[in-house]
């Protein structure tokens, strides 16, 4: 059973639960388009957070002069104008007030049970903050809640260093759920930043090689490939930061990754006797655990056609987001005209509800013009272009692409007898 933000409301009581819209979350979205990011994984991480970040911050505002004796502090982002060099490689954003610095660590897991902070936050000089909220992000439903908060000394003393991914972590149990609790510190107490260890100061040929160590890093987030005393003297440079993110940012105009799937053309007019090149299956065949119930969504048989085939594609998106993957889908059907009509979906797979936000489905001519093009949202279960016919003996391609990445199938309707 799928609780309702106010059913979580009722379970946990002293937890803050904050709306945004639609509309709120599309903007956002469209925002984040307008930045560039080495990957997929990077755009979303900045994604989310610049959603958490500015529904939190609304509230934060609204809180502290109504509910606070703090309102004559001031209340802003840190490092504002620079986020994106932060998110390209880290998760979180620092808020600060005039006597006190908190970080927001947002996350999608419904049901996690350890609070994760990247090491960055936690013994960076520049980075460090006094509080750490965790705050989960539903997308679909269009809500965020602060599950609670822990400190820096909270983290440093029970919190466990995962030297794996550079993180330290602590119980969900061992969160302060109410935030009246910090408040009241920072009010009452002074804050003062935590003491941390010196970071070594660089030499401009320990810059050099970091930079083109981080440079072959594109597809993933460089901060565990080398020892974190380095990445954090690097990182923690402001000006250093903003180098490498602006020297990726180059480098992937100048790449792009481009995959072509068997180049000889998939014969389309031997579906018709089930005969599948190799990677393509019948729908009939895929109904599995990576494909769910694909053969359901796409079928829309016409009676009054002679002959329907459909077969699928799983198409690894390797690296480029996490391993996930993607059917792509293709329903044949004869004409009176000695055509074929040709629909084409793509769907996710492997266990997952949406599509890869920004995922782009293209048709292309033989001579490579775009006839269609479709392109996913946030929360899309598929992407289908309009149905169309094509004359037997013609060939057109069909393209799969995210970011920097896409991938390439040609296509040809050859029939027994026929040439082009």
């Amino acid at each position: 059973m799928n609780l309702t933000i106010n059913d979580l409301a009722l379970i946990y009581p002293e937890q803050i639960f904050i709306e945004f819209s639609q509309q709120q979350r599309e903007k956002i979205w469209k925002e984040t388009q307008q930045h560039h990011y080495d990957n997929a994984t990077a755009r979303w991480r900045s994604y989310l957070n610049s959603l958490c970040t500015n529904t939190v911050l609304e509230y934060l505002q609204d809180y502290i002069q109504n509910e606070t004796d703090l309102s004559s502090q001031n209340l802003k982002i840190w490092q504002k104008n620079d986020l994106s060099s932060i998110w390209n490689v880290v998760n979180g954003t620092a808020i600060e007030l005039d006597t006190a610095k908190l970080i927001l660590i947002p996350h999608e897991d419904k049901d996690f049970s350890e609070f994760k902070v990247p090491r960055e936050w936690v013994d960076l000089p520049q980075w460090v903050g006094n509080y750490y909220l965790a705050v989960e992000i539903n997308l679909s439903e269009c809500w965020l809640r602060i599950c609670g908060y822990t400190t820096n000394q909270q983290l440093k003393e029970i919190g466990e260093h995962d030297l794996t991914d550079e993180t330290y972590s602590i119980a969900v149990e061992e969160l302060t759920e109410d935030l009246t609790a910090m408040w009241m510190g920072i009010e009452l107490f002074p804050t003062p930043k935590p003491v941390v260890e010196a970071l070594p100061v660089l030499s401009k040929a320990e810059i050099q090689e970091l930079l083109e160590i981080f440079n072959e890093s594109n597809l993933y987030s460089p901060r565990l490939d080398v020892p974190f005393r380095k990445w954090g003297a690097f990182i923690g440079d402001d000006s250093l930061r903003k180098q490498l993110y602006q020297q990726q940012q180059r480098e992937n105009r100048r790449e792009v990754i481009t995959q072509v799937i068997n180049k000889a053309a998939v014969n389309l007019g031997q579906w018709f006797e089930s005969a599948f090149e190799t990677g393509w299956q019948s729908l009939d065949t895929l109904i599995n655990p990576d494909t769910g119930n694909l053969a359901f969504a796409f079928r829309q048989r016409d009676a009054s056609k002679e002959m329907t085939v459909e077969a699928a594609k799983i198409i690894d998106l390797g690296i480029q987001l996490g391993n996930k993957s993607v059917a792509l889908l293709i329903g044949l059907t004869r004409e009176n005209d000695n055509k074929i009509g040709v629909r084409i979906q793509l769907h996710p797979a492997a266990g997952e509800t949406y599509l890869p936000a920004n995922m782009k489905l293209a048709l292309r001519s033989r001579t490579g013009k775009v006839l269609q093009q479709l392109e996913s949202r946030t929360q899309d279960n598929l992407i289908q272009l309009k149905r169309f016919t094509c004359p037997i003996g013609k060939k057109f391609s069909v393209e799969v692409a995210l970011d920097n990445f896409s991938i390439t199938e040609d296509f040809a309707i050859e029939m027994p007898g026929n040439h082009e």
